[in-house]
């Protein structure tokens, strides 16, 4: 078992214990994912750390979506269930990237596309195939994305 998933599961023991009902059932979802995606496929297999934040990341991104879909219908109590069940996922993720230092690795990701001979809006492809890989996990693809195109457009 994966360090990260033995910590997932020791969490969720730890939190059924406190019979802390919000963590418990927030960790079990979570883990029953994680288990779905090692039986996906031809052969069960053990995932790896970084498949386990993979699949971390995007149980974290279901809850904000939820939480802003739940807050548009006029269900504030659901919005606030799918916020605090974000919350307990995101102690697991690595710390986001602020807004300045994302911009600052998209500027040097512009610099280096200009040098490759890449210019102006047609340069994004270049330029997230240069950024995805340092800001991995640290940054949702949609604030990348935004950097990049308020940075090749000025």
């Amino acid at each position: 078992m994966t360090t990260l998933k033995s910590k997932l599961q020791d969490d969720l023991n730890a939190a059924i214990k406190e019979r802390d009902e919000l963590r418990s059932s927030t960790l079990r979802l979570t883990l029953a994912a994680i288990t779905k995606e090692e039986v996906a496929g031809k052969a069960k297999r053990e995932l790896s750390d970084d498949e386990v934040l993979k699949v971390i990341t995007r149980e974290a991104k279901k809850r904000r979506e939820a939480a802003e879909a739940f807050a548009q219908g006029g269900r504030a109590e659901s919005a606030e269930r799918e916020k605090a069940e974000g919350e307990v996922l995101a102690a697991y993720l690595p710390k986001q990237l602020s807004d300045d230092e994302l911009n600052a690795i998209v500027a040097q990701a512009v610099e280096e596309a200009k040098a490759a001979g890449a210019e102006g809006p047609r340069a994004m492809g270049a330029v997230m195939k240069i950024v995805n890989p340092k800001v991995a996990g640290q940054a949702e693809g949609g604030r990348v994305a935004a950097a990049v195109k308020k940075l090749l457009a000025g």
